[in-house]
């Protein structure tokens, strides 16, 4: 299994982990969600907790539960700035559809 952050989504992870004082990583996973079937959920990780795996990228950890990487195997996980919007962008090999608002997607 394999999962990686981009330069710039490191940095961004480092830079929140800094700012709020505490942190080892960014827990990355997904529920099922929305009108293709799964959606991608984040949070800080402040510990490894029993089934999780983490994926150490460009000094950043990302944390993600065995049971979710089936879904998120070769992603790519990139922060993207587009105009005045800045965001974390989820480049997933997996994805075969996604729905229009692009919060959901399927496999």
């Amino acid at each position: 299994m394999n999962l990686q952050l981009s330069p710039t989504a490191a940095a961004r992870i480092q830079a929140q982990i800094a700012k709020r004082g505490k942190g080892l990583g960014l827990r990355v996973g997904v529920k099922k969600s929305g009108c293709s079937g799964w959606a991608y959920t984040m949070d800080y990780a402040d510990a490894v907790e029993d089934g999780d795996e983490i994926f150490d990228s460009h000094g950043a950890k990302l944390v993600v539960k065995a049971e979710h990487l089936p879904l998120l195997d070769g992603l790519t996980l990139d922060w993207q700035k587009q105009g005045l919007n800045e965001s974390f962008k989820f480049i997933n090999p997996n994805v075969k559809a996604q729905c229009g608002c692009g919060e959901s997607f399927a496999v």
